[in-house]
């Protein structure tokens, strides 16, 4: 079933507001727009002289401020507010009726008009054809680009990968380039270009992202630490890009093998603004200011919370609760569908193939989004296969806390799965009593509600922390949703130690 609307009222909408100019690029797909994203603000950012970039982002991570950023940092309260009151006074006074989303939206573009900002990289939010981030005019749009297709908001963009591929890949302009990352689904390739093509864009050759000699990129254990895993070094990888002779060199900070692919999309949209002719309006010198240095400084200073992002943190001591201060090592990603759950998995069950051969208790820590036709069973499904992926050799204690977490502001069609249908599907999935799977969820009064979902999330750690023996390693995965993850942070920030969330990975 596709999405019954339209482009109108968005469209009334910003027809009220002072005309949208910015240079624009705009990033569709399932899985991977966030970080590609990010990517490509961040080497605009590291031009010479520095573009001022725009970056608008859904759903936001720990505040509203976080889905609008300029130069890589959310805005501020007073510029979200101003410019958020303009266009509800607008919405209002001229009856168009505009969803939160299209709000949201509108709100983002106008704060980039007025900051005068260079270059804007935007975000889908659902979709794209319907999207309201398509109504930006075309002559705004410098490139499209498609990420990674798979099955997921089945309800509206259609029961089929090349029916999603469909709507996804409608942001393609007329005489724009549009770029074509790499998929799981071969199909999408194929119904992508016809879109494209069909539209007037010219679909752009693909960098190629490969792993520098040397380098396989997946030891995660921090060297001469006995205790804990760690955030692994950078990766050293070879980029080869139409619009350079010379392949680029850089350390890509972003962790699992599926960042290399969005560095290949990321690398395509830098390189078909460097050379399309179509996006010489921005700036006719853009080849002098973006060049390989350039590029390797700007992978190399990307940050993008909440993605395979480590965090390592001191729970405080809770007389309470009979807890002494414990150190925590989080791995926090937002895999949220079952094509992420996968690349999540695949990339812990590297992790610990590599790992010293000492024993290791796996935490998870879970909250999932209730979004049918996807069920937990298919979300959680690849995480709680890991051990049967895993060496003989390697010692695991698998465990997991099911939580709810914070509903978002301004979406309440957003809900939790309830823990205790969590607990039924990895029952499900894991049948044998004699695994040693250990389950802990909150007390029927805190699952309703009684407790924040932040306090929850700490009684989970903290029985987290408590899982580890002295002569075992531990590790804590905070997945199944971006919103779970923002409660993390939302922790982290109580604690005070939240320093670094934007700023590191």
């Amino acid at each position: 079933m596709s999405i019954d609307l339209s482009l109108d009222l968005i469209r009334k909408l910003l027809a009220l507001l002072p005309p949208y100019s910015r240079p624009t690029i705009h990033v569709a797909g399932t899985n991977g727009k966030g970080s590609v994203c990010a990517l490509v603000s961040s080497i605009l950012s590291a031009s010479s002289p520095p573009f001022l970039v725009g970056r608008f982002n859904s759903p936001h991570l720990i505040s509203v401020l976080d889905c609008i950023c300029i130069a890589n940092q959310p805005v501020s309260a007073e510029v979200y507010s101003t410019a958020r009151q303009e266009v509800e006074r607008l919405d209002r006074e001229n009856d168009v009726g505009a969803s939160n989303f299209e709000l949201l939206a509108c709100t983002a573009l106008l704060v980039f008009e007025r900051a005068a900002v260079d270059i804007v990289v935007l975000e889908v939010g659902m979709g794209g054809r319907l999207d309201a981030t398509n109504a930006v005019p075309d002559e705004c749009i410098l490139v499209s680009a498609l990420t990674a297709v798979d099955l997921d908001h089945q309800a509206f963009l259609g029961e089929t990968v090349e029916a999603i591929a469909r709507e996804k890949a409608a942001i393609a302009r007329n005489g724009k380039p549009f770029v074509i990352g790499p998929q799981v689904h071969p199909q999408v390739v194929d119904v992508a270009r016809q879109v494209a093509t069909g539209a007037g864009a010219t679909v752009v050759p693909s960098a190629s992202v490969i792993l520098a000699e040397g380098c396989d990129g997946h030891d995660g254990h921090v060297a001469g630490n006995t205790a804990l895993f760690g955030a692994p070094p950078p990766r050293p990888v070879r980029i080869s890009m139409a619009c350079f002779d010379e392949p680029v060199l850089a350390a890509l900070p972003l962790h699992g093998g599926h960042q290399l692919a969005n560095l290949e999309i990321a690398a395509s949209i830098i390189s078909a603004l460097i050379a399309h002719p179509a996006c010489q309006t921005v700036d006719d010198r853009l080849q002098a200011r973006i060049t390989p240095a350039v590029v390797a400084r700007g992978i190399e200073n990307t940050r993008w919370p909440g993605r395979l992002s480590y965090h390592t943190f001191t729970l405080p001591s809770s007389p309470s609760h009979g807890r002494q201060n414990a150190q925590v090592t989080v791995l926090a990603d937002g895999a949220h569908n079952p094509a992420s759950a996968t690349a999540l998995a695949d990339y812990l069950s590297s992790l610990l193939a590599r790992s010293p051969g000492r024993p290791l208790v796996l935490t998870y820590v879970l909250g999932l989004s209730h979004s049918p036709p996807k069920t937990p069973a298919q979300t959680l499904g690849p995480l709680f296969a890991l051990s049967e992926r895993l060496h003989q050799s390697c010692q695991v204690r698998i465990g997991a806390a099911l939580l709810r977490f914070t509903p978002p502001e301004g979406m309440p069609w957003v809900r939790s799965v309830p823990p205790s249908e969590m607990r039924a599907a990895i029952e499900s999935l894991v049948p044998d009593p004699t695994s040693g799977l250990e389950l802990w969820s909150p007390s029927e009064e805190a699952a309703a509600g009684a407790n924040s979902a932040v306090d929850t999330l700490e009684q989970a750690l903290s029985w987290a922390a408590e899982r580890r023996g002295d002569r075992e390693d531990a590790l804590v995965v905070v997945a199944g949703s971006l919103y779970l993850v923002a409660d993390f942070y939302r922790l982290l920030d109580r604690l005070g130690q939240a320093q670094g969330i934007w700023g590191a990975n």
